[in-house]
């Protein structure tokens, strides 16, 4: 079997590759706009081709890759902020993301991406009284069907999961001090599967990937 491909939307410093890179996954493409994280991936992980500004770029002419990760900006979503949710210049750089993923799929004939995975703060749950989280699951739910509609509880749960008909989402709250960073940090991670039903048994059964333990992710 071939091996997965990934690429990443604002990328930072190459967090989603590298850790695609220990999981056996083979980063591709990378979009960052700051100089510096820009040198740091150059640097480490050379063979990775730089997209910069998401805003430019056309998923149907990029390189197809299996795997679109984005830990969107979310200055906007986080209790630190002034909460201008979705809405804000920053965190609506959100739907950049979600138009690349269709655009590629498009060209592809639904192929590419199969999977996505989005990161952001736990303030997210709360944005809007919870509507920007339902936004932001609809949104990715519209790669598949523009008609789905996602209820909106009294308050988002830390983890869930969403089937249907040939696509699955899920997502849970994280925190990084269990993952070996020496800081809590604590992140919702989401992974949508475009082409089946496996996102809830990536994120909640997969506790650490063949090869490396949990020794060596805190070496």
């Amino acid at each position: 079997m071939d091996k997965l491909t990934l690429g990443s939307l604002f990328d930072g410093s190459g967090g989603f590759p590298l850790g695609g890179l220990l999981a056996g996954i083979t980063p591709v493409w990378s979009s960052e706009i700051e100089p510096f994280p820009v040198r740091v991936t150059t640097k480490r992980m050379p063979f990775i081709r730089h997209y910069g500004d998401v805003s430019s770029m056309d998923g149907g002419k990029i390189e197809p890759v299996d795997i679109i990760t984005f830990g969107s900006p979310c200055q906007d979503m986080s209790i630190a902020g002034k909460r201008s949710g979705l809405d804000g210049a920053r965190s609506s750089l959100f739907y950049e993301a979600v138009r690349i993923i269709k655009e590629m799929r498009c060209a592809t004939d639904g192929k590419y991406p199969r999977y996505a995975v989005w990161e952001n703060v736990p303030g997210a749950f709360s944005s809007n009284g919870g509507e920007d989280f339902k936004a932001v699951l609809e949104a990715l739910l519209s790669v598949k069907s523009e008609a789905v509609s996602v209820p909106r509880p009294e308050r988002w749960p830390s983890a869930g999961e969403i089937l249907g008909d040939g696509f699955s989402l899920a997502w849970r709250t994280l925190d990084a001090q269990y993952w070996g960073v020496p800081q809590r940090r604590k992140r919702i991670y989401l992974v949508a599967d475009f082409a089946g039903r496996s996102a809830g048994k990536i994120l909640f059964e997969s506790e650490g990937v063949s090869g490396y333990s949990a020794e060596g992710f805190r070496a």
